[in-house]
């Protein structure tokens, strides 16, 4: 008499889950993201006048200050009204120290705007630097 082994039903077996969709999945979305954010960031469009001067790229550009030919102002990518803009930085910059403003300023506005309004950014506690941008000159 021979006895079997085997469980009322139940098999031994592990089944494999397949990771090939998920990995296709993620490289799917890693590929999109990495195509989106340049175009979300460069939404603005800002006619820079143009210079020599290598800009910095060692630090972060957190905050980026724009005004287009229309002189609307845009802080860090979102439309904000002129007299919110100072209030908006003050806050964004808080209790750090040696942070650094970029202004990228069309070349339509006025020499006078810009000025008045880096002047009005360097009295901020906490900003070290205000920097103008510039495109590349060919």
């Amino acid at each position: 008499m021979r006895r079997s082994r085997r469980r009322s039903g139940r098999s031994s077996q592990l089944t494999d889950v397949s990771m090939t969709p998920l990995i296709d999945t993620a490289l799917t979305l890693l590929v999109i993201f990495m195509i989106t954010t340049p175009m979300i960031q460069n939404a603005i469009k800002v006619n820079l006048p143009r210079g020599q001067a290598k800009e910095d790229t060692g630090s972060r550009q957190e905050l980026i200050v724009f005004i287009d030919d229309k002189n609307n102002f845009y802080f860090n990518g979102a439309k904000i009204a002129e007299k919110k803009l100072i209030d908006e930085i003050k806050k964004e910059v808080g209790a750090q120290k040696e942070r650094t403003v970029y202004v990228k300023a069309d070349k339509a506005v006025s020499y006078g705007r810009v000025l008045e309004l880096v002047d009005d950014i360097k009295v901020i506690g906490g900003v070290q630097y205000v920097a103008l941008a510039t495109s590349k000159r060919t």
